[in-house]
């Protein structure tokens, strides 16, 4: 999620300071300020990606980290020993750079055990309010005496389960949003979470474990109505 959809959300929903958000964030008050006061929904500058030194060893990384989940904990090496390795094979970048690889490989691994069907889960239970879940599906109709296909918004809050149902003639960026604004005004509220699958009018790109290139236009959505996107792994419930 954006960064100035998450102040937003602090500051008007969540009713944090200016002073606490200045604290998480590392900007100044006045910053802060700017971007609550701007008619402005997203920022208008844009953070270019840049390719990591880490990019070329990072399935060999990962290799080795699996290889160091099934030694005796007093064999396995450290990070600190695999940075090393790695630069022996030539990788000149940090050394906090691999740490937090480390850190992000071991965290979504700790998420596919507990998803893995080994005997345990993860209980889904919801407070009054807390969440929404939106997904598609394709069903068909006879319009005007032609059988047509439609694409179907299903919108359902996560604890009374009360939902709304909505047919598109395609799934657009106009056709997502309109759906959230009937299901907010008939239901009467905007949950703090909204959680989906990965679709291609909310992701432009999936990343590695949790991480994802949010479209911008669904990014401002979600920062005008205040709520938080929340995405599933990929072919995981």
């Amino acid at each position: 999620m954006a960064l100035l959809s998450v102040i937003r959300r602090w500051h008007l929903r969540e009713g944090h300071s200016m002073r606490e958000i200045a604290r998480r964030t590392g900007l100044s008050r006045n910053t802060i300020r700017k971007y609550l006061r701007s008619d402005e929904i997203e920022p208008r500058f844009k953070v270019p990606e840049r390719p990591s030194k880490l990019d070329a060893y990072a399935e060999r990384l990962s290799a080795w980290l699996r290889t160091e989940t099934n030694r005796p904990r007093k064999q396995k090496r450290t990070i600190k020993q695999l940075h090393a390795d790695l630069m022996s094979l030539g990788y000149e970048g940090s050394y906090c750079r691999v740490a937090a690889f480390a850190r992000a490989w071991k965290a979504d691994r700790q998420r596919q055990m507990q998803t893995s069907g080994r005997g345990t889960f993860v209980p889904l239970a919801f407070e009054p309010g807390e969440a929404f879940q939106l997904d598609w599906s394709e069903d068909w109709a006879i319009i005007g005496g032609e059988r047509t296909k439609l694409q179907v918004a299903h919108f359902k809050l996560s604890y009374s389960r009360a939902f709304i149902v909505r047919a598109y003639p395609l799934q657009t960026h106009e056709m997502l949003f309109d759906a959230h604004n009937h299901a907010f005004r008939v239901l009467g509220g905007v949950p703090r979470r909204g959680i989906y699958d990965n679709m291609r009018t909310a992701i432009d790109r999936i990343g590695r474990g949790k991480d994802r290139q949010v479209n911008a236009r669904f990014s401002a959505m979600a920062s005008h109505y205040l709520f938080e996107a929340e995405f599933c792994n990929p072919a995981s419930g």
